[in-house]
């Protein structure tokens, strides 16, 4: 998941850690060396992932919170066991106007 500098000062307060310690803990750079990204587990699932729940819910980043609905890849139910949550079609286009107006 990419991570933008706003949330990566949201999410460093919300683990009580500097956003240097964040960083380095929890982070990594962009395939394509274009920012940073959340660091996976070794199976793949985000970092932050523990059991069935998010650790960070109240902060997660945009990414997190559009995926599936507004954010997949292809082949993700194969690995992924994100559930699609339904929305009204008013619903879904207040956050494809937000998601286009933070540019993500």
């Amino acid at each position: 998941m990419r991570l933008s500098a706003a949330e990566i000062t949201r999410l460093a307060t919300f683990k009580g850690l500097s956003e240097n310690e964040f960083i380095q803990q929890f982070t990594r750079l962009r395939h394509d060396r274009q920012g940073l990204a959340l660091k996976e587990q070794p199976d793949g699932a985000c970092i932050f992932l523990d059991g069935e729940n998010c650790a960070v819910q109240p902060v997660k980043p945009q990414q997190c919170r559009e995926f599936p609905n507004l954010w997949n890849f292809p082949g993700f139910e194969k690995i992924c066991h994100a559930r699609p949550r339904e929305v009204s079609a008013a619903e879904y286009q207040r956050r494809l106007a937000t998601t286009i107006r933070d540019g993500q």
